[in-house]
């Protein structure tokens, strides 16, 4: 079993390019069922961006590929953004 708290210290990877998206900051339940539907990791910082807002990354669970001691594979192909 894993805490939710042990998840935020590790490193989310996308396997599709190898790059390194962030820690953990948020998570998206179902209520309902009990069940974690989403890891959100927070984007860079849009300063100059039109509507002056920040973007995570909202990361399905059906994308995780492995949890690990130290790090999150996912499969991401393509980036799914969420205003904050």
């Amino acid at each position: 079993m894993i805490k939710i708290s042990d998840l935020r210290n590790r490193d989310v990877i996308n396997v599709v390019d190898g790059k390194r998206l962030g820690v953990i900051c948020d998570l998206d339940l179902d209520l309902e069922n009990g069940r974690i539907t989403a890891l959100i990791v927070p984007g860079a910082s849009r300063i100059f961006s039109m509507f002056g807002g920040n973007r995570d990354f909202v990361i399905p669970w059906e994308n995780i590929v492995k949890i690990g001691v130290d790090t999150i594979l996912v499969d991401l192909p393509g980036p799914i953004y969420r205003n904050r």
